[in-house]
């Protein structure tokens, strides 16, 4: 049986009348996105809500919670005076744990070297109602779609690859962990209303082609911001051919098109994939109300009518694709792959094939590969790259080692790594010789900005499925297409790989013996959750200072970020994870890997204070120290990538006070006013060119903010010259109300507190 069946039971007693009350509303059929929407509005909706513009307040049915990003969200929600979580939430212990020899012994060291924050996450998710998943349970996103994810539900986690679960058929965002804590205290979360993007799927796929492919064609099509304040919702023939596992591959990589989330209208290949995860009651259920979980007829007839951007993507005519180096949506069909790497100089020899992740881990894409391997091996081939394998969970490592998948990997020389995200997220003690020598990885992950896996920015990473990852180790070249290129093998023959064949679900279903999983107590009240005041991994919480009711005056330039800043730019992970429950102490890689536009390098900024340059967050401690605020100016789509809030957090802690930049990505930006920052974007794009080293500057307007009244930026050069611009922002009332009190969790506990 589900976990919280009752909770799903009344979302789909309600759902239709809802959704008739809804389409009532709107006057028109209603897509997949809209149903789930309307259905979760916190207070029912007496009008329709304008996409890309109305902000909603929604009541998710549920959160999920990594350990790096769990900590800080959870120490935020034991300043708010609840008892208890008002919704089912959950800790998953997956981010810390690093991949070195293997498995055993991985997560032997992660359980020795991060006691105190399992310890702490244990015993505060005890404390709260909280389900805690240990570490070696799994990746979050595998865990939450093998035992919490149900067609038409609506979640919110911390970890940008949340829309993993709408692979099930849910309206699952990735959020900061403020967001997380207003839905845990059962407050609204506030959404602007996304806009809608339509993925017609038609045709088949067959070969070597998988639903990974998908994601990576779409992310050709859309760009690393093309998905941003959109949700993007496939459907037709195609979509109800892939397996509920392929479907949440494409949702979860949809995050790298910046998309609020993704998602697939229920059926078949879902209610299968409930059944075989122990949960026929809530495949029964759904299939009770399974009109109300697709669209409407009238948009499959008519979808540019319902669609703010339709895509038509024919799956009989689709290849694999390889997307990268550097940035996911550079996507190469296989055919052209040889080329590419000739005309840009790419590294060709493959040093480590990766597959597993969140993204691709499911038993389904473990079964191909496997078979790949094994048709190399009956051929005479061996790897020539170092190989890797991340399972997403225990029972999916536990099942595909009882049915040999492992044992192939062995003999091919493969190396089974710890049920965890790992090298995906900088988690990786990659050993190399020379650290400055360009080379090449390809990974199953979803990922691959500089520095991302290893650290080195000498790394081209490029992401494929498993399948043609596998076929990279056999070949151990980037230029390898499987479809077309024969291999030697030990016997001086020439021979083709066969084309993938797997499993979409276990024949003999899954097994696991122990999931890792613990119950909270019923009632936490006795629970003590115990911080040491020395330690330097966990650090509790201080209320930010509220805004003092004044302008900006005087603020120094910490930096002009030029080009692309992620979220790893403004906060790495890797080495850096251990400190995420201690902001005082992760504050020290605050924008270290953003790019200086006024000296191109990185970490090296000018100390206005003293004319010297040195490291970006001793800069920023001076000025805090003197009592000087700063800016930082940043690129298009600056904070793109991972919803760690912690990014917003480190400026907001070391006294940065404004973000001004040319376009945000969603999460970030929100994030960015939960924490009481001021996060404005240029009315014109060129005036960041203005932006001078010496500059200082002032932000007019603030005494009167207001929503949709633009503020004046005033540029005081060193020359004795200025220049005045006008900044747009989209701060509606509730959240120039966070940005006044100090933060959204000042706010809270202001009200509870009444």
């Amino acid at each position: 049986m589900a976990f919280d069946i009752e909770l799903i039971r009344k979302v789909y007693k309600e759902l239709p009348g809802k959704v008739a009350a809804a389409r009532a509303i709107l006057g028109r059929p209603l897509t997949l996105a809209e149903k789930v929407l309307y259905s979760h509005s916190y207070e029912p909706a007496n009008a329709a809500y304008v996409r890309g513009k109305d902000y909603v307040n929604f009541a998710p049915d549920r959160v999920a919670m990594q350990d790096a990003t769990a900590q800080m969200a959870l120490l935020q929600f034991s300043t708010c005076g609840r008892a208890k979580v008002a919704v089912p939430s959950t800790v998953h212990c997956d981010h810390l744990i690093q991949a070195k020899v293997g498995a055993a012994a991985d997560l032997a060291t992660a359980v020795d070297v991060n006691k105190e924050v399992y310890d702490f996450l244990a015993s505060i998710s005890n404390k709260y109602g909280i389900g805690f998943w240990r570490a070696g349970a799994g990746i979050i996103h595998q865990v939450v779609l093998e035992n919490y994810a149900f067609p038409g539900g609506m979640m919110i986690g911390t970890d940008s690859h949340t829309p993993n679960a709408g692979g099930l058929g849910m309206i699952a965002i990735g959020v900061g962990g403020a967001d997380a804590v207003d839905v845990m205290a059962g407050l609204p979360w506030e959404l602007k209303m996304p806009k809608l993007i339509g993925v017609k799927l038609t045709g088949k796929m067959s070969g070597w082609t998988s639903a990974k492919d998908i994601i990576l064609r779409v992310a050709g099509i859309l760009t690393v911001k093309g998905g941003t304040g959109a949700i993007v919702e496939y459907f037709g023939d195609g979509a109800d051919s892939l397996s509920c596992t392929g479907k949440a591959t494409i949702c979860n990589m949809g995050a790298e098109i910046g998309a609020t989330c993704s998602m697939f209208a229920y059926d078949e290949k879902m209610a299968d994939y409930l059944r075989g995860t122990n949960r026929a009651d809530v495949a029964e259920l759904a299939n009770a109300v399974i009109a109300d979980l697709r669209p409407d007829q009238e948009v499959y007839d008519n979808p540019s009518a319902y669609y703010d951007q339709l895509i038509e993507i024919n799956l009989d005519e689709l290849e694999p694709y390889v997307n990268g180096p550097f940035t996911p949506d550079l996507a190469t069909p296989i055919s052209k792959m040889a080329d590419a790497v000739r005309e840009n100089g790419w590294p060709d020899a493959v040093e480590v094939a990766l597959i597993g992740s969140c993204t691709n881990s499911s038993y389904e894409d473990i079964s191909r590969a496997a078979y790949i391997a094994e048709n190399a091996m009956s051929k005479g081939l061996k790897a020539k790259s170092e190989y890797t394998i991340t399972p997403g969970s225990e029972m999916v490592r536990y099942t595909i080692e009882r049915d040999g998948f492992l044992g192939t990997f062995d003999k091919m020389g493969g190396v089974v790594l710890a049920n965890a995200c790992g090298p995906c997220i900088g988690q990786w003690a990659r050993h190399v010789n020379d650290p400055a020598k360009k080379n090449t990885i390809v990974t199953s992950f979803n990922r691959n900005f500089a520095k991302r896996n290893d650290g080195l920015s000498s790394t081209h990473a490029f992401v494929a499925s498993p399948e043609i990852v596998t076929a990279f180790a056999i070949s151990g070249s980037l230029s390898f297409n499987p479809l077309k290129d024969k291999l030697m093998n030990d016997k001086g023959e020439e021979v083709m790989l066969d084309e993938p064949k797997g499993y979409e679900m276990p024949p003999r279903g899954f097994d696991v013996e122990d999931p890792g999983y613990d119950a909270p107590a019923a009632d936490g009240s006795n629970v003590q959750v115990i911080v040491s005041p020395t330690s330097d991994r966990l650090q509790l919480l201080e209320p930010f200072a509220a805004w003092n009711g004044l302008n900006y005056h005087g603020l120094r330039l910490l930096i002009k970020a030029f080009g692309k800043c992620t979220t790893d730019h403004i906060s790495m992970a890797g080495p850096w994870l251990k400190y995420r429950g201690h902001l005082d102490n992760i504050s020290n890689n605050m924008l270290i890997g953003a790019v200086n536009a006024f000296n191109m390098d990185t970490n090296k900024v000018k100390n206005q204070l003293t004319g010297a340059y040195d490291e970006v967050p001793k800069v920023q401690r001076a000025y805090k120290a003197a009592g000087i605020g700063s800016i930082v100016v940043g690129d298009e789509n600056y904070g793109e990538g991972s919803s760690r809030e912690h990014a917003a957090m480190e400026p907001r802690h070391l006294g940065v006070n404004v973000i001004l930049v040319k376009s945000f990505a969603r999460i970030h930006e929100t994030n960015l006013k939960k924490q009481g920052m001021l996060a404005i974007t240029f009315n014109d794009k060129a005036d960041y060119d203005k932006i001078q080293e010496d500059d200082t500057i002032d932000v007019i307007g603030l005494t009167t903010f207001a929503p949709g009244v633009q503020l004046t930026v005033v540029l005081n050069h060193a020359d004795g010259t200025t220049d005045e611009m006008i900044v747009n922002h989209t701060y509606n009332e509730q959240q120039i109300e966070w940005f006044r009190a100090g933060g959204a969790l000042n706010v809270i506990r202001a009200e509870f507190a009444k």
